[in-house]
């Protein structure tokens, strides 16, 4: 005798009655997550572990964190590791079991622990750094000196960002009217992309390397979740090796990113690389300016004891030496006259250089201006096309009732007085409905 069939829903429901009977606890499991989303405020996670040998997974599952526990444990999460929940990271999570008639087996997740996440990205950086050392490439970068004149500037940075946009005002706007050249090279600075992006970038920059003296990586404003694309192996590879000096600024006081670690110099925010720039500039010109007063002083003192010393002479041998003193002291005048000249020369040379710096500036601002006018005609435009006035023009109508526009007819009642505008005035209606 056949037994009764069971349907899907009273099967499903039999399993999900023997798993709650026998998984009646929470459980700790350490997994890699290989997808991590948000969802009307929940969080989906798909979990895998795999074989140590061959990376190939040996067991999956779904996970997922309901919006009231996601909304407590995310902030923590993220504050204790400086990251988002992201495809490739280690977890530890506190799960219960769950089998739904409907949607199938899941682990509710019921806590994270952000302290073995930590650790684990704190092992990965260790291992990144130190191979970065094997290579012999983790201080390349520090070799290389910054030119005396760096103005020519290679800028890596998202074209939208509001640090690209301090950077560039804090560079071209100096007080001291210094003159530089920038160029964008724009990239993704958060998220997944953020190594292949800047790869991208250096690449471009390496095709035209003779133009740049400088390159500057910045990012201002984003999340120090977002940081975990400036701690890849590949990335501190193609910035240790490459060519020009890299200044990083990507403004994150909290922890040294390894593309901190490896570049030339490490600032902290977008407007202080451009301080940075403006700074050495400012101590060229300082030790330019301070070598020629000590030109000056040295000639002026040599002088001087010269002078001295043809007086000692002349006045213990005045007659004899007389001759010689004279050929001396014209001899001093013509030295005078070529130091001199030859000071006069290079004050000549350093002003003409700082006159060119000076007259760059003037074509950025015209286009700046020429940039905004323009925009702002747009802006005109725009709000001239959306005037009513013109609609009415055209024939249309607008029905008003206590001063306002009306969009349903099913508002209004019988007896109501409305009000219609047309181009050349308006008149009033009162509403009225048959029975």
């Amino acid at each position: 005798m056949k037994q009764h069939a069971l349907t899907l829903f009273e099967l499903n429901s039999l399993v999900g009655e023997v798993i709650d009977a026998a998984f009646d606890h929470a459980y700790w499991v350490e997994a890699e997550l290989s997808e991590a989303r948000e969802v009307r405020g929940h969080c989906y996670m798909e979990l895998v572990q795999k074989d140590i040998f061959s990376a190939t997974p040996v067991a999956r599952a779904s996970a997922k964190c309901w919006k009231t526990t996601w909304m407590r444990l995310k902030p923590k999460f993220e504050h204790t590791t400086g990251q988002q929940l992201h495809a490739g990271m280690k977890v530890l999570l506190l799960v219960t079991a769950n089998f739904h008639a409907a949607y199938g087996f899941s682990w509710i997740v019921q806590d994270i622990d952000p302290t073995y996440t930590l650790g684990d990205m704190a092992r990965k950086r260790m291992e990144i750094i130190k191979q970065l050392k094997e290579e012999g490439v983790f201080d390349l970068q520090k070799e290389l000196v910054i030119p005396m004149f760096a103005q020519r500037v290679a800028v890596i940075s998202s074209e939208n960002a509001a640090g690209y946009g301090d950077f560039c005002h804090q560079l071209l706007d100096n007080e001291y009217g210094f003159a530089f050249q920038i160029q964008l090279f724009p990239a993704i600075m958060q998220g997944d992309q953020v190594e292949s992006s800047v790869i991208n970038a250096l690449n471009a920059i390496y095709d035209e390397v003779d133009n740049y003296d400088v390159v500057v990586i910045i990012r201002g404003g984003g999340a120090t979740a977002d940081m975990s694309g400036f701690d890849t192996l590949a990335l501190a590879e193609n910035v240790a090796n490459f060519p020009l000096p890299i200044i990083t600024g990507i403004g994150h006081d909290r922890d040294e990113s390894i593309l901190d670690m490896v570049s030339n110099t490490r600032v902290k925010t977008p407007t202080a690389a451009a301080a940075f720039l403006v700074e050495n500039l400012v101590n060229v010109w300082s030790h330019i300016d301070g070598m020629r007063e000590r030109i000056v002083g040295y000639v002026q003192q040599r002088m001087e004891s010269e002078k001295n010393r043809l007086t000692r002479v002349s006045e213990r041998i005045p007659i004899l030496f007389s001759l010689v003193k004279e050929r001396q002291e014209a001899k001093l005048d013509r030295m005078l006259n070529e130091i001199v000249s030859s000071v006069k020369e290079q004050l000549s040379q350093a002003q003409h250089h700082v006159a060119i710096l000076s007259n760059n500036i003037e074509p950025l601002v015209e286009r700046k201006l020429l940039k905004e006018q323009n925009r702002l005609e747009q802006l005109r435009l725009r709000t001239a096309a959306l005037d009513p006035q013109l609609l009415l023009r055209r024939g249309y109508s607008i029905t008003l009732f206590n001063g306002k526009a009306v969009h349903d007819p099913s508002t209004l009642h019988e007896g109501d007085r409305i009000e219609t505008r047309v181009e050349k005035g308006t008149f009033e209606s009162i509403i009225y409905k048959a029975k």
